[in-house]
């Protein structure tokens, strides 16, 4: 028994941070290695694939609509980057641990790199597009990420005495010896960096060649739009007005709102693209990306909203679409007279369930492929997306249109009605202030309030403002371009004194329908209630 006395423990017992951090890195450095050539296997043979994203599209498909809303409305637009984020974060915490429980318990940290694996696998074959080679890239990453755990482990420093990897242990069990030389630690170092390093190549190199392929399909999308048959109503001069920081009446596209459950982009070549129309129809049709821009295509501004867009939210956009309307499309498929539901997928798999009255009633629903006189953005559809006015995106919108199915809501569903959304979801009336902004400092005086408001198949009539509990005040509209169309607004309020104030807007639609005060969240079929800001005023 080798007898080690209290002052010898304190110089020869590792350190319990130093103890783990060596096992965790060696995780973290193999799990990058594995990420980065699956990613880069990925992006060569099964762009769709990726571990991370198809790992992220599970977890959109299975997320409580409660948490996709509280994401949403933290987040916005960013909650794509948010959850890859989220997803290489805990997925380099876990292979920390993997690395721990291998230096340890081996095997038992391959296997845990093996289950996480798995859970990529099974993302991967789990969706409705997926096929053989789609398993490769989450195999190589299981094999390739275990292998380097492997290897890193057996090259952690060991006791010179032991000849075992150092790790904390009790004090009865601690060496009479400092552990490891320098050169070995010096050694460990330079195999996880190499390692490391190869992953994060790898992963570069898997970046690279993504944005190579997306801006071969951007440059695929300049081809020049057909002149519509039936251009858009004119915008009336006086549509737009003159305040600053008001939202502009036409969203630029780049400014344009993106909520999709689509993590990557899908890459359609416009040459092979297919819309098919089947299910209860005396005619199946089918049609091409050449024919679709050989028809007599329509022009229309339509303002789009998002269901998970808060009262003075922003998940809202105007846009002149050029498309053709579905309802003639539709007529040549004959459908069936007890259909009541058109359910489009996307080629990502997505779907959505459309009223076929919303189709079909002469309002200007179209299969869009331009958007602000270009062809579709990637992000927005390319090559082909539904717009239809007066129905919130998650039950019209479908981006990357592959498929019309004619069914019957009480015998399908849309994507988004199992997770907790009504099956058919109308635009609400609903108001905005843009200006001033919440929460700013204003000077006394005369202080001009903004915004915009929106009622689609309705339009508006007249939108007040609320300066505290005092009375409602109507504020001058702008002209209107159409029915489908948001409407801008503005106050003028004079003589606003010192101090904190609360501004509160209503409108109230073409039909005499005043908006309503009383509060509902996003969820099942969008939120009501009254846009209200404080701001204080200076003297």
């Amino acid at each position: 028994m080798v007898y080690v006395s209290p002052d010898t423990a304190a110089i020869a017992t590792p350190h319990p941070a130093r103890a783990l951090w060596r096992p965790a890195a060696a995780g973290v450095a193999a799990a990058l290695a594995g990420l980065g050539v699956a990613e880069l296997t990925a992006a060569w043979i099964a762009p769709g694939a990726s571990p991370v994203l198809t790992v992220g599209a599970l977890i959109i498909d299975i997320v409580p609509a409660a948490v996709k809303d509280l994401v949403i409305g933290l987040f916005g637009t960013a909650d794509k980057i948010v959850l890859i984020v989220t997803i290489v974060f805990v997925l380099l915490l876990a292979a920390g641990l993997a690395g721990i429980v291998e230096n340890r318990r081996p095997p038992f940290g391959r296997l845990l790199v093996v289950v996480i694996g798995a859970i990529a696998l099974f993302a991967a074959l789990s969706r409705s597009s997926a096929s053989t080679l789609d398993a490769v890239p989450a195999v190589v990453a299981m094999g390739v990420a275990a292998i380097a755990l492997t290897v890193l482990t057996t090259r952690l420093p060991v006791d010179r005495r032991t000849g075992h990897a150092a790790t904390a242990s009790p004090p009865e069990q601690v060496p009479a010896r400092p552990e490891g030389s320098g050169a070995d630690r010096r050694r460990f170092l330079v195999y996880t960096g190499i390692t490391a390093g190869i992953g994060v190549l790898a992963l570069a190199g898997g970046q690279f060649s993504a944005a190579a392929t997306r801006a071969a399909d951007a440059a695929r999308a300049l081809f020049t739009l057909p002149r519509p048959s039936v251009r858009a109503a004119a915008i009336p001069a006086g549509a737009s007005l003159d305040v600053a920081g008001i939202t502009p009446l036409i969203t630029p596209n780049a400014d344009f709102y993106r909520i999709d459950t689509a993590l990557s982009v899908p890459r359609i070549d416009p040459t092979t693209w297919r819309l098919k129309i089947t299910g209860m129809v005396e005619n199946e049709v089918e049609i091409d990306f050449a024919e679709l821009l050989a028809l007599p295509l329509e022009e229309s501004t339509t303002t789009l909203a998002c269901v998970s867009n808060y009262v003075g939210g922003d998940l809202i956009g105007n846009a002149t679409w050029l498309g053709y309307p579905i309802r003639k499309l539709l007529a040549r498929a004959k459908p069936t007279r007890d259909a009541d539901m058109v359910l489009s997928t996307s080629q990502d798999g997505f779907t959505a369930g459309t009223p076929i009255g919303a189709l079909t009633d002469g309002r200007n629903a179209i299969l869009a492929v331009g958007m602000n006189g270009e062809p579709l953005p990637l992000e927005h559809g390319y090559p082909v997306r539904m717009v239809v006015p007066g129905l919130y995106g998650y039950v019209s919108a479908t981006k990357w249109v592959v498929e019309l199915k004619l069914t019957r809501f009480d015998q399908e569903q849309g994507y988004w009605t199992p997770r907790g959304w009504s099956a058919e979801g109308p635009v609400k009336l609903s108001s905005r202030i843009d200006v001033p902004r919440q929460g700013t400092s204003v000077s006394a005086g005369s202080i001009v309030i903004a915004g915009v408001a929106w009622s689609q198949q309705v339009g508006i009539s007249a939108v007040a403002v609320q300066i505290d509990d005092g009375p409602w005040q109507n504020a001058t509209l702008a002209d209107a371009i159409s029915v489908d169309t948001w409407r801008q607004w503005a106050y003028t309020w004079d003589n606003a004194s010192a101090g904190d104030h609360t501004v509160s807007v209503r409108a109230t639609d073409a039909a005499g329908l005043v908006q309503t005060s009383a509060t509902a969240d996003v969820a099942p079929n969008g939120a009501t209630g009254l846009h209200e800001i404080s701001v204080s005023v200076s003297g």
